[in-house]
Formats: C-alpha cells, sequence, structure tokens
C-alpha cells in the first residue's frame, strides 16, 4: 500500500483492487501515463496535476488511462467553458449558500451498505425568488468536490434520490434543455465521481415526460442507474435499506434535516444571512442559454501529440473520438 492509498480501509483496499484495477505497485506509474497526457491538450488550463489529484479520475475511470485523462481535461474545460459558474466558488457565496441551507444537495449521515454516500434533493424546495437554478447546480458540484476530497468515496461512489413531491409545473418549466444540458456535462461528463444509483422518488407526470427527452443524451450506463419509483417506495427500500432512511422516503429516522450539510460546509457562517437578489445573476443564466445553444454546443477537437498517440495501444486510440454532440 502506498500513501496515496492510506486513507482506504482494508476492505476498500481490495474492493479497488477488484472494481477498478487498481495496484499499488503501477500506481505511481499508472499516475504518470495520465499526467503525460497533458501536453496533448494545449488548449486547456490544468490547474492541477498533482498525484491525489490524478488519482480521483483513474478510480472514477477504472484505471483505463485515456478514460481518466479525458474525464480530466472535460473536467477543466467545462470550468473554461463556463467561466461565469465558477466566479465566487464557495460555500459563502449567497446564491449557493441559500441554495444550501434548502437542502441542495442533502447528505444522510449513514451510508448505504456498499459504503456509498447517500445525496438527496427535495425538489419542491427550491424558492425561485431566492436562488436560481444554475446556483443549485452550483451548490451540488461544490458539495461533491468538498466529498471527493475521501479516498473512501472515490472509491465506494454516490448514490442520489431526488423527491419530486410538490414540485410544480412552473418550477419544471424553468428546466430547459440549456438548463439540463448544463447539468449533465457538469455532473455525468466533467466530474470524478462514481453514482451507483439515481432514484425519482414521487415522481408528476411531467418529469417523466423530462425525463424521456433527456433520455437520449445520457450514457448507457448512467441510464441503468436511473430508477423511477413513483409512489412505489417498497422498490426503493429494496434497493436501499429503510434503517437508513429518514420518514421522507419510507425509512425508519426522523425527516431529514435541510440544513444538516450546509452547516457542515459553511460552519459558523451558517446563521449569517446576507440579501442575495436572483436579478443580480439572471444575465448569467441568460449567458448559459446562448452558450448552450445548438450553435455553440459543438465540442471542440482534442488536439493530439502524435507521439503520444504512438504510445496508446490499439483500443485507447479508438476511444479518441469526439464526444457525442448534443445537438
Amino acid at each position: 500500500m502506498t500513501h496515496l492509498q492510506a486513507g482506504l480501509s482494508p476492505e476498500t483496499l481490495e474492493k479497488a483492487r477488484l472494481e477498478l484495477n487498481e495496484n499499488p505497485d503501477t500506481l505511481h506509474q499508472d499516475i504518470q501515463e495520465v499526467r503525460d497526457m497533458v501536453i496533448t491538450r494545449p488548449d486547456i488550463g490544468f490547474l492541477r496535476t498533482d498525484d491525489a489529484f490524478i488519482l480521483r479520475f483513474l478510480r472514477a475511470r477504472k484505471f483505463h488511462h485515456f478514460e481518466a485523462f479525458r474525464l480530466l481535461a472535460q473536467y477543466f474545460e467545462y470550468r473554461q467553458q463556463n467561466l461565469d459558474m465558477f466566479k465566487s466558488f464557495k460555500a459563502t457565496d449567497p446564491g449557493i449558500k441559500q441554495a444550501l441551507k434548502d437542502g441542495f444537495p442533502g447528505g444522510l449521515a449513514n451510508l448505504d451498505h456498499y459504503g456509498r454516500k447517500i445525496l438527496v434533493l427535495f425538489a419542491a424546495n427550491w424558492d425561485q425568488n431566492r436562488y436560481t437554478l444554475v446556483d443549485i447546480l452550483r451548490a451540488i458540484l461544490l458539495s461533491l468536490e468538498a466529498m471527493i476530497e475521501d479516498p473512501e468515496l472515490q472509491v465506494n461512489g454516490f448514490v442520489l434520490i431526488i423527491d419530486w413531491s410538490n414540485f410544480t409545473f412552473k418550477q419544471a418549466s424553468k428546466l430547459t434543455p440549456s438548463m439540463l444540458r448544463l447539468a449533465i456535462e457538469g455532473l455525468q461528463d466533467s466530474f470524478p465521481a462514481r453514482f451507483g444509483g439515481i432514484h425519482f422518488v414521487n415522481q408528476p407526470w411531467y418529469i417523466h415526460a423530462l425525463y424521456t427527452v433527456i433520455r437520449p443524451f445520457l450514457k448507457e450506463k448512467t441510464r441503468k442507474r436511473i430508477f423511477l419509483h413513483g409512489n412505489n417506495l417498497n422498490s426503493l427500500h429494496q434497493l436501499i435499506h429503510p434503517e437508513i432512511l429518514p420518514s421522507e422516503f419510507g425509512g425508519m429516522l426522523p425527516p431529514y434535516d435541510m440544513g444538516t450539510w450546509a452547516r457542515t460546509l459553511l460552519d459558523h457562517e451558517y446563521d449569517d444571512d446576507s440579501e442575495y437578489n436572483v436579478d443580480s445573476y439572471s444575465m448569467t443564466v441568460k449567458e448559459v442559454e446562448k452558450e448552450l445553444s445548438p450553435k455553440s454546443m459543438k465540442r471542440s477537437q482534442s488536439v493530439v501529440d502524435p507521439t503520444v498517440l504512438k504510445r496508446m495501444d490499439k483500443s485507447e486510440e479508438e476511444n479518441m473520438q469526439p464526444l457525442l454532440s448534443l445537438d
């Protein structure tokens, strides 16, 4: 075991070996293989390439070197293409703070039986007058950044439960294709987290319809991990034990306290409420809509050094294809 694996339990070490192909004897070599590919994308500013940072991308892609590098490149490319989203990217930013305090996201105290962190979203909590959907996405990404520092979660991953109870048609109308595309790119394509399941509960018909629209743009692996339970909480309990769930999900624990995770991130600043005008961020939302219009959604082509390409095996070379366009 190397110092990079020091935070893992014996059980998780074995899981990393069996499921992720993690080998302590070649760990530094694996990391260096990914780092060497950075020169193939001079168009991207790789702000971090240290061992611990690259390792989380290798774990997210089961130590397939090129896939890990592609995810690393997309991580920084996403941030370059959406600069406004990452200005004031901290828990005390007024929009992020309001979203966090309303439980976007929430995190349960207990892990599931696979050691995964259970994140929860109560969609109806969104107050459109106090913060935007972009603020919610920023809060989720910021939270994942904090959580993914835990090496156990790098290996075991996450589960997400979204409760759509009382989520109105008016609220749903704000989930535009551009906004959904931004979220898909940020969470599915550009972040080194392993999601073992995404569970919809109490979803109305218009969320079913919305899912039908975005389904083709999800990776096959992602589609297989989305479960639409509706009002049937028994099917949820077959996958996540009710002993660790709050009462909102038919669990045996008390109702979820929406401020739990926010207090962890904000600490003593949790109760410091500053005024936030949602209109001050409306220009950024409009810019997001413009940037994600069909005409501007063509991804930049990867610039690949031929000397690096020669070092790749055939299977990696075949993966050097542009990402599926969402147009």
